[in-house]
């Protein structure tokens, strides 16, 4: 019998980039899918382009996923500590309008050949980003997917 899947998450909040880097390189991840909605970042580093370009240096792959990023409307519950309304609005969005995108990631995810994934965002702590709505979500789709937040 195969290995469960495995799927972690991270988030850049208390992470300089190449403290991110040598996480995931620790962690063994060879992707990282960026599920911010705007993959941009005030910190150096952390905005798409240049995180992409230092992933790369250490053989992980960087992909920037928008349809699994929080919209600003929703994500307004988040900054203002509305958590739980944050997550149900963001379940409700990501299963209405792109189901299709975590189906499609889903079916990555149970393939062997598919590179150990991480999902990224801001926030340090899974439990009050959306991240924790996706990683649930695939793993509802993905029979023993297992979840680690780095």
């Amino acid at each position: 019998m195969p290995p469960s899947p495995t799927l972690w998450t991270i988030g850049y909040e208390r992470l300089l980039p190449d403290e991110l880097a040598a996480t995931l390189v620790d962690a063994g991840v060879g992707r990282l899918i960026d599920v911010r909605f705007r993959p941009q970042s005030r910190r150096a580093g952390m905005s798409k382009t240049k995180l992409g370009l230092l992933l790369g240096e250490h053989r992980i792959a960087y992909e920037h996923r928008r349809a699994l990023g929080t919209p600003p409307d929703i994500r307004i519950d988040y900054r203002q500590g509305r958590i739980a309304a944050g997550h149900e609005r963001f379940e409700q969005h990501v299963e209405e309008e792109h189901h299709d995108a975590l189906d499609a990631l889903a079916a990555e995810l149970a393939d062997p050949a598919t590179p150990p994934t991480a999902l990224m965002c801001l926030e340090h702590d899974a439990a009050v980003c959306h991240r924790s709505v996706l990683a649930a979500h695939l793993a509802d789709r993905v029979p023993g997917l297992r979840v680690v937040d780095l």
